[in-house]
């Protein structure tokens, strides 16, 4: 397990799981909740690979902080098949301050132990992450 600067340590089954989105596909999406009572990120959910972006937004609580993969699938202009892998900082207006807070400051440290992140996005509301924006940042 790795800490992190606000001492939030990384359960190994995130690591393990990211590599499997990443490697196999196995995963459309992964939700990460730091769980206060151990002080370590852990997974809540893992979506298969036949999810979609709905089940994904869907999974994450409306007034609570979360991280978050996303395996983003799309077509280029030349008509390529292309993924790229999207870390999501989900940390609601509703969301209690200590939480956000705990977040922010455990999210770069979080990020750097899952290798193979390609775009980033921090949302404060499901506008901010909606599949315009997804599409956009994916070129």
């Amino acid at each position: 397990m790795a800490n992190s600067a606000s001492g939030i340590a990384v359960n190994d089954e995130c690591k393990l799981k990211f590599l499997e989105l990443k490697a196999k596909r196995n995963f459309r999406y992964i939700v990460f909740k730091i769980d206060d009572t151990v002080q370590e990120v852990m997974v809540e959910k893992a979506g298969n690979h036949g999810e979609n972006y709905e089940d994904f937004t869907n999974s994450l609580p409306a007034n609570e902080c979360r991280y978050a993969v996303f395996d983003y699938d799309f077509t280029t202009d030349e008509n390529c098949h292309k993924s790229k892998i999207f870390f999501i900082a989900w940390s609601p207006d509703t969301a209690r301050v200590r939480t956000k807070m705990l977040y922010a400051s455990s999210k770069d440290r979080f990020k750097r132990e899952l290798d193979g992140i390609q775009v980033e996005l921090q949302a404060t509301d499901p506008s901010e992450m909606s599949l315009d924006i997804f599409k956009e940042r994916a070129y």
